[in-house]
Parts: structure tokens; sequence; C-alpha cells
């Protein structure tokens, strides 16, 4: 197997794995509406999921891991050829890393959390609980996951599609929806500035739409990877692409 067939299988698995998990927390914890919720509310019915919705926020985390070796790969076949590639690559790897680590704290910090709200005697342990589960989420969630990651992986998506276009490596069609699916995602952090600026204006269905798009731009990539072959090095004087269209 070459290594574009290789990161096409990435690229497909990847975001066809992220999908799964996100459509059954749509389904069985009411996400992302919850977030929108009193902290109580998110908490009770975070402990009322049990150990499925505990796993299914486990996999959601991980189930990013194949789009590591695929962004490493995209840029050792491009960097040459593309110098802002390796920095795409860089930053890429920084934003997966980022939400893995982000949605991670729904698997290690939560389920702690919610337990004690649950077993509180107490209004004080209830509202440390609360607290406590604020914090962590404005922290690991809002400003690592959501913020930066979010950034992180919009800035590589600009910068391979601008990669892909100089190289008439796609049609244009893909390098706008590149464009267009990353514009989209922007616009979702409105939501996040929302959190400590209640009247800050916000397009609620941004996230959604932006990310949704952004996995269907990921997995036509990955298509397209299938179909391709990519010289790089001595070989680039005689580089041939094969048919996009």
């Amino acid at each position: 197997m070459n290594t574009e067939k290789l990161i096409g299988i990435l690229l497909i698995s990847g975001a066809i794995a992220l999908f799964i998990p996100y459509t059954i927390l749509t389904v069985i914890f009411d996400y992302p509406s919850i977030l929108r919720q009193e902290t109580a509310i998110i908490l009770t019915k975070f402990k009322q999921g049990g150990s499925p919705l505990i796993w299914t926020w486990f996999a959601f985390g991980v189930t990013g891991v194949p789009l590591i070796p695929a962004y490493v790969f995209i840029g050792q076949k491009l960097e040459n050829r593309i110098r802002v590639v390796r920095l795409a690559t860089t930053v890429g790897l920084i934003g997966l890393t980022l939400q893995m680590v982000g949605l991670l704290r729904w698997t290690f910090v939560v389920p702690v959390l919610a337990n004690a709200f649950a077993n509180a005697a107490d209004e004080v342990t209830k509202a440390a609980a609360i607290m406590s589960f604020k914090t962590i989420h404005q922290f690991a969630g809002v400003i690592l996951g959501e913020h930066l990651g979010q950034l992180c992986t919009i800035v590589w998506t600009v910068l391979i599609s601008y990669a892909f276009a100089k190289l008439m490596l796609v049609p244009k069609w893909l390098t706008w929806m590149g464009y267009i699916s990353s514009a989209i995602y922007l616009l979702a952090q409105a939501d996040l500035f929302a959190t400590v600026m209640p009247n800050f204006l916000v397009s609620s269905p941004a996230g959604f739409i932006g990310s949704t798009l952004w996995l269907i731009w990921l997995l036509i990539v990955g298509v397209k990877f299938l179909t391709i072959e990519i010289k790089t090095g001595a070989e680039q004087s005689n580089c041939r692409y094969s048919a996009w269209l």
C-alpha cells in the first residue's frame, strides 16, 4: 500500500470514527444542546448515563487518533513543495491534541464530579461540585478544546486547502469547501466568548454546520487520496497526478 492510499484510509476512518460517537451523544446525552442547561442538570443526566455514556465520551475523545499519522504523512508528501505545509502540520497536530484533552475530561474528570454531586449530603458539597465542573469545563473544554483546538484545526484546514490549490491536487470546489467550512467553524467561536460575555452576539448553528461540513470535506479528501500518487524529493520534476475530477 502506498502512502497516498494509507492517508486516504486514515482520513476516511478518522472522519467516520468521529461522526459515530458524536451522533450517539446527540441521542443519549442531548449533546451539544445540554451544555446550555444548568450545571446541576448536566451532572444529573451524566450520572444517569452511567458507564455507556462514559465509554461513548472516551470513544469520541480517541477516535480522532487516525488523523494524527494522516496529518504527518500529508506533511511529508507536500512540505518540500509548499513550505507552509510544515507549519500546517505542526498547528494541526497541536489542534488534535488539545481537542482530545478537552474531550477526555468527560471520561476522567466529569464522572468524579457527577458522583460527588449525586451523593452530596448537603448543598455546600453540591455547590462545590457545580463550581468544579464549571471551572474544568471553561479551562479544558472552552479554552483548550473548543477555542485553541478548533482554531488550530481551522488554520490547518485553510493552509492545507491552499497547498492543494497551489499544486492543483483537487478541484476548485473542494478547495472552497475547505475555506467555507473553516469560515463557518470560526463563527462558532462567538459562542465561547458568550460564556463570559452574555450579551456577545452568537451564531448557534455555526458549530454544528461548520464541524459537519469539515468532516464531509475531510471524508472527500480521504477518498481523493485513494486515487492519487504524489512524487517527492528527486522525483518532483517527474511528478504526475491522477485525475481528480
